[in-house]
């Protein structure tokens, strides 16, 4: 308690002493990140343009390219300006209100720099980057919370995240059809066979002689020889409102082998590219790094995850004698137990996101949720000032890999701030950042950062 009555407390440290030591003048400091941070930003999105362009699998055109250029210059700009305003109004600021209070050290001058910045950015790409810095965020927050014994994680909790999120996507996926990129991503597991809507078998008419399929008794379960005709059925024939061709059988087996290759090779591609060197030089650890139980985890998820998946959909069609896309719940939920062999939390946080976007966007268009306007720009910059803030205040709650994002585009001064004065709050600060910085072997060889203008 005592800890959270002292974020409060006013903080008389200058803003020099807190994030620009090597010159007195705020706008020195402000144009020293500008100018440091636009190679990285650049690079970054030259890569990220330039992998967008091939996976078109197309010879670009000259307007393709033209296309190109200007997204990289304009998503550049976006990353810069959330970079170089973080600095200008943590300054204003601190100049304005005189000392520093918890909210203001971090999380407000980044919820302000990230709103400017987002403005910048093509609309089109503004939901992508929420969704990402959401992912981040959220497992940066349940650190935090858990840090202050507020919550506590339990075992294979990612797995209950993806469970949930992934059986209400599939669900979706069967209700009606969507252009949203996380289908596309579903049909590679699921098949096109299970998208939706589902077809309702046409009632019939009077003189009409039902087909055999339809014939078929309803099951209750009620007695050995139901459980014996469900399983003769799913061995020797598929349902009448299965859509695939070929028996249930072959269509689960076959169905789960494909997506294994597939995880298999693309866990095998990523490991060979991280150790490029490595096998230029000849000194790649192959018995390490390709032959061992992890090169198969991907595989084996994607591939058991499709095989029950299939298995389940059509116990359920066999069983009930029709098809629903209810069905799509037991079996994404049963499905999802595949997770236990590659549990990773972006995975599960990425889906969790996703569905939780899609519902409210279906809650929308349907008038159960109110519309707020300019919602997506609020919720980014919310969520990147959680991540400044942990980044500054709260380094350990923080991704490591995002920690080096944050140090790369304050062009390698974020380990340069002095946040000794800040341990006044009870979070241990400094020595959360000592930590991180050692855990990353980020080493400080230069007294002076890049463009550092000091005076």
């Amino acid at each position: 308690m005592a800890i959270q009555s002292k974020l409060l407390d006013p903080l008389c440290i200058t803003c020099q002493e807190f994030q620009h030591p090597w010159t007195d003048k705020c706008v020195n400091a402000t144009a020293g990140i500008l100018l440091s941070a636009t190679p990285y930003c650049l690079r970054v999105y030259t890569i990220v343009y330039a992998f967008s362009l091939l996976m078109r699998h197309r010879v670009p055109t000259l307007q393709d390219l033209k296309r190109t250029l200007l997204g990289i210059i304009q998503s550049t700009a976006f990353l810069v300006t959330n970079a170089y305003t973080f600095i200008l109004y943590n300054c204003l600021l601190r100049n304005l209100l005189g000392r520093y209070h918890f909210s203001t050290v971090a999380f407000i001058p980044s919820f302000l720099s990230s709103l400017t910045a987002i403005l910048v950015e093509r609309p089109a790409r503004r939901p992508l980057l929420t969704l990402y810095v959401a992912n981040v965020a959220t497992e940066a927050l349940w650190k935090m919370a858990e840090a202050r014994s507020w919550v506590r994680s339990i075992a294979h909790g990612q797995t209950f995240i993806f469970a949930g999120s992934m059986a209400a996507l599939l669900y979706l996926y069967r209700l009606s059809a969507n252009d949203d990129s996380i289908f596309n991503i579903l049909r590679i597991f699921v098949g096109k066979e299970e998208a939706g809507p589902v077809v309702k078998p046409e009632p019939l008419t009077t003189g009409d002689q039902p087909a055999p399929s339809r014939r078929r008794p309803s099951v209750s379960f009620a007695s050995t020889a139901d459980w014996v005709r469900v399983y003769s059925n799913l061995i020797h024939a598929k349902h009448a409102s299965c859509r695939h061709k070929q028996s249930c059988p072959s269509y689960a087996i076959l169905g789960g082998l494909r997506p294994f290759a597939g995880g298999l090779a693309l866990q095998v591609a990523l490991k060979l590219a991280m150790n490029i060197k490595n096998i230029f030089r000849g000194s790649m650890p192959w018995r390490k790094q390709i032959f061992n139980r992890s090169t198969l985890q991907l595989g084996i998820f994607m591939g058991t995850f499709s095989f029950l998946y299939k298995s389940m959909s059509c116990l359920l069609r066999h069983s009930f004698n029709r098809d629903d896309a209810v069905f799509a719940i037991p079996a994404g939920l049963v499905a999802s137990v595949a997770f236990t062999q590659y549990p990773d939390n972006t995975v599960a946080l990425y889906v969790m996101w996703k569905a939780i976007q899609i519902l409210c966007s279906m809650g929308q268009e349907r008038g159960i949720l109110p519309r707020i306007p300019n919602f997506m720009l609020y919720t980014y910059a919310f969520f990147t000032a959680v991540l400044f803030h942990a980044g500054i205040m709260e380094a350990q709650s923080l991704r490591p890999n995002y920690y080096k994002f944050l140090q790369a585009i304050s062009g390698e001064r974020l380990n340069k701030f002095n946040l000794s004065a800040f341990d006044v709050f009870g979070l241990n600060t400094q020595q959360q950042t000592n930590k991180m910085l050692k855990s990353l072997k980020i080493v400080d060889k230069q007294t002076l950062p890049a463009f550092s203008f000091a005076s």
